[in-house]
């Protein structure tokens, strides 16, 4: 069992930056791919990037790409998602997830394990 808890959300002016962390449990994090997805009020939870178990291959929504970077500390079985030039649109209770097959999917049903999420609010 792998229990996820994020942290780091919070209410920001556009433009801004925030930090998303997920501390994870368990001693085999190392070896899960981690992804990061979304859902805004009203629509489908959707896939912001996702991360390989070594970080050597990551995966964006097309939507977030270039401003949004995933990064994990295996160390610390912690997985990052570093949010800059924040838009409205980006508004969501954003959440953290396990894959343990390690394959770093952009697909919800690819994950076993999911956080409680952080909500993220961005203000025009």
């Amino acid at each position: 069992q792998v229990q996820l808890v994020e942290s780091g959300g919070g209410l920001v002016q556009a433009g801004a930056s925030l930090r998303l962390s997920c501390a994870a449990s368990g001693r085999t994090f190392s070896r899960y791919a981690m992804g990061w997805f979304r859902q805004a009020p009203g629509k489908e939870r959707e896939f912001v990037a996702a991360i390989r178990w070594n970080g050597g291959s990551t995966n964006y929504a097309d939507s977030v790409k270039g401003r949004f970077t995933i990064s994990r500390d295996n160390a610390k079985n912690t997985v990052y998602l570093q949010m800059n030039s924040l838009k409205p649109e980006d508004t969501a209770v954003y959440y953290c997830a396990a894959d343990p097959y390690g394959r770093g999917s952009r697909f919800k049903v690819a994950y076993d394990y999911w956080g409680q999420g952080t909500q993220v609010t961005v203000s025009s």
